[in-house]
């Protein structure tokens, strides 16, 4: 009996128990401080091109400021927490206006001497930046197309978006100022979308009493 014991306890199998269950990461949603540091950037850079008070010809220097730490870094971090959540739109949209943000304020960092590096030769200037936001209105089109099943104020956000950039880089290849204004006043109106598509975020049934409707499409 002894050595029957023996044998059992050599090759007794053993239970293993199961290791705990993982509780899964909760990460906020990211999309209003994408939307709000775009929309806030774009707002007062608008108002600049737009000619509200000032020169549209004039300096905006202020600007370089909110772009590099608000629409550039802080837009740039939702971007990234975007890709966390597994929003590969909203992290290639937000990651992207974001470098778009950090690389306007560069180009008017004295600095880089990004601008310097033209001289007094304003023509070339303009047509060098009429290049960089011809790139960045593909892309914005390309935005467009691939959200056009989200919702109608993402659709609409992207749509005065484009129409913005068009203007903007018509206004740089053809010296017209009309046009960069016009560009400016569309540009405040997108500002206020993405305000809008924000605050929407940010209204949750389990922080508020009412939400705003986005108009979903899918």
């Amino acid at each position: 009996m002894a050595e029957h014991s023996d044998l059992e306890a050599k090759y007794q199998v053993h239970a293993h128990l199961p290791p705990p269950p993982v509780q899964p990461v909760v990460i906020a949603n990211p999309a209003p401080l994408g939307l709000c540091a775009f929309a806030l950037t774009t707002f007062v850079l608008s108002l600049h091109n737009a000619g509200a008070g000032l020169s549209p010809t004039g300096p905006h220097g202020v600007v370089t400021g909110l772009a590099l730490f608000y629409g550039g870094l802080a837009q740039m971090l939702a971007g990234m927490w975007e890709f966390r959540t597994g929003n590969t739109f909203g992290a290639t949209a937000f990651t992207s206006y974001g470098g778009f943000w950090l690389s306007f304020a560069c180009i008017f960092i004295p600095g880089t001497g990004i601008v310097a590096s033209y001289g007094n030769d304003t023509a070339t200037l303009n047509r060098s930046v009429g290049y960089y936001l011809l790139g960045w209105t593909i892309l914005t089109a390309i935005f467009l197309i691939a959200c056009h099943r989200s919702n109608v104020g993402l659709v609409t956000l992207f749509f005065m978006l484009l129409i913005t950039f068009v203007l903007l880089t018509a206004s740089k290849f053809n010296g017209s100022v009309v046009t960069q204004q016009a560009g400016g006043v569309l540009g405040v109106v997108t500002a206020f979308i993405a305000w809008y598509d924000a605050l929407a975020g940010l209204l949750t049934k389990d922080n508020s009493f009412f939400t705003l409707p986005v108009g979903p499409l899918n």
